[in-house]
């Protein structure tokens, strides 16, 4: 083996950097390497980032197997003791040229075996390495880090506060992307609603995609990856009320529905905010869909309280749903509190999940005999405005937008 081999788990934002290091190891001409990039989210993730270095490892035995990303970060003396591991580097380290200029085989032997810095002390972030990654649609990284600190996450810890790519960076990039072709761009970052907080004057996330679609009007279609709705600003919800290429599809940071339960996970809305939300951006775009996350099982959840969750899916005409079981993350306060028996969130993410695809079914039969503008990523896959999947009979010019009516669905996706 000679080129490196890269293994992402998680987040785009880990599969964005993950393109990042490769230009970089390439630059500096490293050989023989295998780099996991993990994610440290929840337990099972740093448990499925273990299971895939050890594969790794009896894949590529005399390789220089590199450990980075979120858990590497939070952990690095976990990685650091697995006999199949030669480095540990940290989440700023990886982002960086020098890191890679020691990884070559001339100077492997003199490297440190763990360098792994204060996250925290970070001010910059690397948004700006590449142009995007993707073939059809380019995501484009804005913000990294997060200032607050839900008593369920250690993603902070991972990530560090929140950092933000200046506004005239981010278009210079985004006006490349559209000189290559891309017809979709996709903003994304840990945290993206706090974008702007440490930039001169405070911009807000609206006043970005403001400026992107004033200033690369070329671009057909810009996307939000994931949102807290509580920090949408004004200018944000104006583009959505008057901005046909903002897409109508907002993914929210939802959690819970249940105020008890959001106020013991430190968010910081309620209820009645997540529903008025809602509300308030598809009176201003009729056609937006959402997405959640949604926790099941969090410390000391009642069935009452998961009631709550299960109905915020009505409540907030939720689309899309990602469901995640609680899973405790060893130094964060929620690991602290009262646990609910693992069987009983294994059955209430089961019923969220159930509720989800129904949801998800009411909106695939709505869109029957309706015709829809869609990205396609395959020659016979694409995806609407809305973000929702579409299959075709017959092949599509991949990159290009089409435009399609709907005959049906099948499974999870729509048939045009």
């Amino acid at each position: 083996m000679s080129t490196p081999i890269f293994s992402t788990l998680g987040c785009r934002l880990n599969a964005y950097e993950t393109e990042a290091m490769k230009e970089l190891a390439t630059r500096a001409g490293v050989k023989n390497a295998v780099i996991v990039n993990t994610c440290a989210v929840t337990a099972e993730a740093v448990r499925k980032a273990k299971q895939e270095i050890r594969k790794l490892r009896r894949q590529n035995p005399e390789a220089t197997l590199i450990v980075t990303g979120c858990a590497a970060q939070t952990e690095p003396e976990t990685f650091a003791a697995m006999p199949e591991v030669s480095r540990v580097i940290g989440n700023t380290e990886k982002m960086q040229a020098a890191t890679w200029d020691r990884m070559t085989p001339d100077l492997i032997g003199q490297t440190e075996r763990v360098v792994v810095d204060d996250i925290m002390s970070v001010t910059e972030t690397a948004g700006h390495l590449i142009d995007g990654f993707g073939r059809h649609r380019a995501y484009v990284q804005v913000q990294n880090g997060c200032d607050h600190r839900c008593t369920f996450c250690i993603i902070p810890f991972g990530r560090g506060n929140s950092r933000s790519v200046p506004a005239g960076v981010v278009v210079d990039q985004i006006n490349r992307l559209v000189d290559k072709g891309f017809h979709e761009v996709v903003l994304t970052g840990v945290d993206l609603t706090s974008w702007g907080a440490d930039l001169p004057g405070q911009p807000r996330l609206g006043d970005l995609v403001m400026r992107i679609l004033r200033l690369v009007p070329d671009l057909p279609r810009l996307r939000i990856s994931s949102i807290d709705s509580i920090e949408a600003d004004d200018n944000l919800m104006q583009a959505i009320a008057t901005e046909p290429r903002l897409m109508p599809h907002l993914h929210l940071s939802l959690q819970a529905g249940d105020d008890m339960i959001l106020k013991r996970m430190k968010r910081r809305h309620l209820r009645d905010d997540a529903i008025a939300f809602c509300q308030e951006a598809r009176r201003l775009r009729p056609d937006m869909v959402f997405g959640a996350d949604i926790i099941a099982g969090f410390p000391t959840e009642t069935e009452a309280m998961f009631e709550n969750s299960l109905r915020l899916i009505t409540d907030c005409n939720l689309t899309f749903l990602h469901v995640f079981p609680y899973s405790a993350r060893q130094g964060t306060p929620a690991a602290r509190m009262p646990a609910v028996n693992g069987s009983v969130i294994k059955d209430r993410a089961a019923r969220l999940r159930a509720a989800g695809d129904a949801a998800l079914g009411c909106h695939l039969a709505a869109q029957k005999g309706r015709t829809h503008r869609i990205l396609m990523e395959q020659p016979r896959m694409g995806r609407t405005e809305q973000f929702t999947e579409v299959s075709f009979t017959t092949d599509q010019p991949v990159g290009e937008i089409v435009t399609a009516r709907i005959t049906g669905a099948n499974g999870q996706r729509l048939v045009a």
